[in-house]
């Protein structure tokens, strides 16, 4: 593992504890594209705590959840395990561009909240042609990546084609503070990787200062 990738891994390792306490309930927009959808194998990408990997649960038999931290991986687990649902679910250490997955294995995945913490544009569309490798041909998944539509960014983009890197602080119970990097997106480079990748668009949109698209692999049966 190159030395940003081990970076990012050792902050959430870091923060794991703290950062689950405040990451109780699923987003929305993921119940919203979980609601009407079921599958054999589901795939949570990023997994951090379970919180999404828990709802993938009552929506496909098996479910695997990826995530560079152990630390976040250990708390994923003691939630399966206190909400008695670890039987139907897998946790492991890995790369979001290189997933520990069978190709044409998964039919439902949620891929948000982590692809913005890739370091370069080549490992951010590498994981979205890993996603889309993974994707059996009547599969879909949802992506998410901070935008710079987000109240937070909105001043620091001068341009709306391109996004750009910037950190942020989370601070930690006594006041210490813990730099993440992220890539914030702009909604036009957001659809632009993703059509660059192995996946299809199916339906880009924002909300809540994030961008997301809902994607099938490139395989899609037609």
């Amino acid at each position: 593992m190159d030395r940003s990738r081990e970076r990012t891994r050792d902050v959430y390792d870091r923060i794991a504890a703290h950062f689950s306490s405040t990451r109780e309930y699923p987003w929305p927009e993921v119940e919203s594209f979980l609601a009407d959808r079921e599958g054999a194998l589901g795939l949570d990408v990023g997994c951090g705590n379970g919180r999404h990997a828990e709802e993938l649960v009552d929506a496909c038999d098996r479910v695997v959840g990826v995530d560079a931290s152990r630390g976040l991986l250990e708390t994923a687990e003691e939630r399966a395990t206190e909400r008695a649902y670890e039987a139907s679910v897998a946790f492991v250490q890995g790369d979001a561009s290189r997933l520990p997955v069978s190709t044409d294995s998964v039919d439902l995945a949620v891929y948000v909240a982590t692809l913005h913490h890739l370091p370069d544009r080549e490992r951010r569309v590498r994981s979205l042609d890993e996603l889309g490798r993974v994707l059996s041909p009547d599969g879909a998944a949802l992506v998410s990546a901070w935008s710079t539509a987000h109240d937070t960014f909105e001043a620091a983009s001068a341009d709306d084609d391109v996004g750009f890197d910037t950190t942020v602080d989370w601070t930690l119970p006594g006041g210490e503070t813990v730099p993440r990097f992220y890539h914030v997106y702009s909604p036009a480079e957001f659809e632009r990787d993703l059509a660059g990748s192995a996946l299809t668009v199916e339906e880009p949109f924002q909300s809540s200062g994030n961008c997301y698209s809902i994607v099938r692999s490139e395989r899609k049966t037609s």
